[in-house]
């Protein structure tokens, strides 16, 4: 019988197909349907960083007014009840997700600077959470600020989350890294147990009629998944954590690439967002016939088994091919 387990930050999915982070787990109903149509796990939607800051600082300022008024005014200052702070209620979502649904739940934390609101990973943690996703979403503007100086600091947001949670810690971070292969090690070593290939930036464009930037989502395609498909082939075996891909999975067939280049798991959003749940068992079904017809007895007999220490021609991964696929052109009649 075809085994399509595969293990991922410690925890045993029954396949390799993860719900990454995304609106489908906004609503508990949604989450239960992903549950029942075969996900292996779930990634919650992103707690933000800017948005615990915003709410504490808009809490702080409606209990500390007026406090110099007189004693009896009890009246002016508000019911802490009244005041569902999102953070909270991403908890509360969290926790209810959890007991709803049989797979494994992981939260999401998106920030990169340090600081108090880094306690939410233990409080996701206390929620129910089986492991912390936290997405590095961070696009480095700043002309004066250094790679070195970056990366440090990503090094130490993930030393601090690390030391402030028991449960499995995976770092989502993006490819505009000018030595990934050493980010990666650092990370790991930092304490991160899982690395997830890659966060996808969304970018603005103009609307040339009213001269405004404008921000739309675009979805991404399976054409996308060769830059994430190349890196996990590349790390696999050098770095001490768990690989996972994202971007561009959509089909049985990239899920399968994924764990060929070395991925435990393959992370999916946009695919569900266009087509909707009924995609899962469909691709699981794929996967199944696929790996008959191959004769794999188990997901993880396929992983790995085409990354960059298992080919015969690992420079396919590296500049030395650059000139043979350029020669492999041929012009159009």
């Amino acid at each position: 019988m075809t085994d399509l387990t595969t293990h991922y930050l410690g925890l045993t999915l029954k396949n390799p197909i993860v719900a990454s982070a995304s609106p489908l787990t906004k609503k508990l109903e949604s989450a239960k349907k992903l549950d029942d149509a075969g996900v292996g796990a779930i990634v919650m939607y992103s707690l933000f960083e800017e948005q615990i800051i915003h709410e504490s600082l808009e809490l702080d300022h409606y209990l500390t007014r007026g406090t110099n008024t007189f004693a009896e005014a009890l009246t002016y200052l508000p019911d802490i009840g009244s005041y569902a702070m999102g953070p909270g209620k991403y908890l509360d979502h969290l926790n209810a997700v959890k007991k709803a649904v049989s797979v494994p739940v992981i939260g999401s934390l998106n920030g990169v600077s340090k600081g108090g609101w880094t306690s939410y990973a233990r409080h996701i943690q206390d929620a129910g959470a089986d492991a912390l996703e936290l997405n590095l979403y961070y696009l480095p503007a700043d002309p004066d600020l250094t790679a070195v100086e970056l990366e440090n600091t990503y090094i130490e947001l993930i030393s601090q989350i690390r030391a402030s949670i028991s449960i499995p810690l995976a770092v989502k971070l993006n490819p505009f890294t000018t030595a990934l292969p050493n980010l990666a090690k650092r990370m790991a070593e930092a304490g991160a147990n899982g690395l997830v290939l890659f966060n996808r930036f969304y970018q603005p464009d103009f609307d040339l009629e009213n001269l405004e930037v404008v921000h739309s989502l675009v979805l991404s395609s399976s054409d996308e998944l060769r830059l994430p498909l190349r890196w996990i082939s590349i790390l696999y075996g050098k770095i001490n954590a768990d690989l996972a891909l994202t971007t561009g999975v959509h089909t049985a067939t990239d899920v399968i690439k994924s764990m060929m280049a070395g991925a435990k798991v393959a992370m999916i959003a946009s695919e569900l967002l266009k087509n909707g749940y009924r995609r899962l068992p469909d691709m699981l079904a794929t996967i199944t016939a696929w790996m008959d017809e191959h004769e794999y007895t188990s997901i993880q007999q396929m992983q790995g088994s085409m990354s960059q220490q298992a080919v015969k021609e690992p420079a396919a991964f590296e500049r030395a091919n650059y000139m043979k696929v350029l020669g492999s052109y041929r012009d159009l009649p």
